[in-house]
Order: structure tokens, then C-alpha cells, then sequence
């Protein structure tokens, strides 16, 4: 039975990748067991690490759902520096997403849903009565 997750970005200066996802996940991180390695827990269960190290090519895109695909597209263009994102949609997915990169290579992205109704009963699984 699985019942956690973890994913690893790595990023070769740790200093700047560790300020650079702080200001893209809003905190600090939740864990910093050793030097050159941070994990924040995103939702319950689910860790994003980063580690010092060489990037993987090709890997990706790890994409966070977000409540207004625009706002956040502002906020990590005005925060992070981040090049404008084109948001893509099709017809049979319930979903609007876009794409970025960190300044390490990483491919990261953003998706919202598109029924705010769906959307609640996703967060509801998730955070119980605890939805923020």
C-alpha cells in the first residue's frame, strides 16, 4: 500500500534554489535534515525536496493545482522573474495548465481546475475540514 509521496528537484546553487522556492511555495521549508537538502510538505503526504546537485534533463513538469492560474502567472513573473507561461485548455480535460522553468532547468507548473465545484470536493479529499 503506498500511502506517501516525495518528488526531488535538484538545483546546483542550494542557497538561491532553497530563497527561489520559498518565494514560489509562499514559506519557509518543513524540513532541513542536512545541508544542501530542503522538503516542504505541499499537501498532506506529498513532498517537494529540493537537493543540491546536477538537474535531470527532461524531467517534469511537476504541477501544482492553484486557485487562479493568472494571478499566480503574475505573482511568479513579479516574484521569481518568471517569462510569461502560455495556459493551455482542451475540451475533454478538466483542467487549464501552463508550464515554466526554475532558473535550474526544472520544469514546474501550475493547473486550475475548471468547476470550482470539483475543485472543492477535490480539496475536501485532501484537507478534510481543514481546507484553507
Amino acid at each position: 500500500m503506498m500511502f506517501e509521496m516525495t518528488i526531488q528537484l535538484r538545483v546546483t546553487d542550494f542557497e538561491q534554489g532553497q530563497k527561489w522556492y520559498e518565494k514560489l511555495l509562499k514559506r519557509r521549508p518543513d524540513f532541513m535534515p542536512h545541508e544542501g537538502f530542503a522538503e516542504w510538505e505541499v499537501i498532506p503526504g506529498c513532498w517537494l525536496q529540493i537537493a543540491e546537485g546536477i538537474p535531470s534533463e527532461g524531467s517534469g513538469p511537476l504541477r501544482l493545482a492553484v486557485n487562479n492560474l493568472e494571478a499566480e502567472q503574475e505573482r511568479i513573473a513579479r516574484e521569481l522573474n518568471v517569462d510569461h507561461f502560455e495556459i493551455y485548455a482542451r475540451d475533454e480535460v478538466p483542467v487549464r495548465w501552463g508550464t515554466f522553468t526554475d532558473p535550474w532547468g526544472n520544469q514546474i507548473g501550475f493547473f486550475e481546475y475548471l468547476d470550482k465545484n470539483e475543485q472543492n470536493e477535490v480539496m475536501k479529499k485532501v484537507w478534510g475540514n481543514h481546507v484553507i
